[in-house]
């Protein structure tokens, strides 16, 4: 059987006007809890804070829900709500996610992003059944996260490149095979990224509302699609490979991997690093969060990484990134090459 999921239902509202009855399992961090606690109102069971997105974490998470919770409420950023779509699809309970910020896309995807032998594979889980936007607590979020959701959209541009190389080396599933139509939408998303991002990096409800619409439009499209091609390829798997390095066992900001990714990405790929760059900057995303040393390291190893973890193919699949490779590469993506 073939499913396409659908959008959660999307409120905008005060969090102050939401009133729940049902007994509730929170997933939370400190921070987004601090921001967020004092406006929602919850008849807590249990409350968890997430520090890693491993799939047996996420196992150990949902066998210890206790009988009584009604519902699973996610506040904070992507890992909270990976969390809590994986225990609401496995207790088979309802899931309402509280973004404190549009940092990524998964609020509004029906997949949850889990770390299993040194990558990351998608568990389908289904949408949550609600997300909860409080323009007030996005805006007043920490610029280096606040929107950077955008990241979502600007991979779009190196996704599509190694969604077409792909196809031009006879390298698409069946299920994954090019579709112009497809491509096209998602460069049209791409490019309106572009026209928001000074917006976004300012706080504007305007452009985060154009952001929070750009996101649910990429998502629907790769739902209608059943895979995301055109928004995931050697950028993300850059940023899967090096977050290992950098976790430190609380996480890294999405973007703060993503970012640097698709710069890299589009080096490979020969286009021009200048407006990409400045359009990521002026979202609000941090480029200077790698350690020269890891970014070199993590280059060396894609082409064997990709194979090993036999993702959708990219560019990754064919270079040879010898030092020299790697210091233009660095060098073009504008990123530190000496630290």
């Amino acid at each position: 059987m073939e499913t396409i999921w659908h959008l959660p239902r999307i409120e905008i509202r005060d969090l102050k006007t939401v009133t729940e009855t049902r007994p509730s399992a929170l997933l939370t961090g400190a921070h987004a809890w601090e921001v967020a606690g004092k406006s929602l109102n919850l008849p807590l069971v249990i409350q968890a804070e997430p520090h890693k997105a491993d799939l047996e974490f996420f196992k150990s998470l949902a066998a210890d829900l206790p009988p009584q919770v009604e519902v699973i409420y996610a506040v904070g950023g992507g890992l909270a709500s990976d969390a809590a779509k994986y225990i609401g699809w496995a207790n088979k309970l309802p899931v309402v996610t509280v973004p404190t910020a549009l940092s990524v896309d998964g609020f509004f995807t029906a997949i949850a992003a889990v770390r299993e032998n040194g990558t990351v594979h998608y568990v389908t889980t289904g949408s949550a059944d609600t997300v909860i936007i409080d323009w007030e607590i996005i805006r007043n979020a920490p610029a280096y996260l606040r929107g950077t959701g955008i990241c979502e959209l600007l991979s779009i541009v190196t996704g599509l490149l190694d969604w077409r190389y792909a196809a031009e080396r006879n390298r698409t599933t069946v299920d994954t095979r090019f579709q112009a139509w497809a491509a096209q939408l998602a460069a049209g998303i791409a490019q309106q990224a572009f026209k928001i991002a000074q917006g976004v990096g300012q706080g504007r409800i305007e452009s985060l509302r154009n952001l929070l619409d750009l996101m649910c439009t990429e998502v629907a499209l790769t739902n209608q699609l059943g895979h995301n091609r055109p928004q995931e390829g050697s950028e993300q798997y850059f940023a899967y490979a090096i977050e290992g390095k950098t976790a430190s066992g609380y996480g890294v900001p999405y973007a703060d991997l993503v970012g640097p990714g698709i710069l890299v990405a589009a080096a490979l790929h020969g286009q021009d690093i200048a407006p990409i760059r400045d359009t990521i900057e002026s979202a609000g995303i941090r480029l200077d969060q790698l350690k020269p040393e890891d970014v070199r390291a993590t280059l060396k190893n894609m082409p064997d990484y990709v194979r090993q973890h036999n993702l959708p193919y990219s560019i990754f699949n064919d270079i040879n990134l010898t030092d020299e490779k790697i210091a233009e590469v660095m060098n073009k993506a504008g990123l530190d090459v000496h630290g």
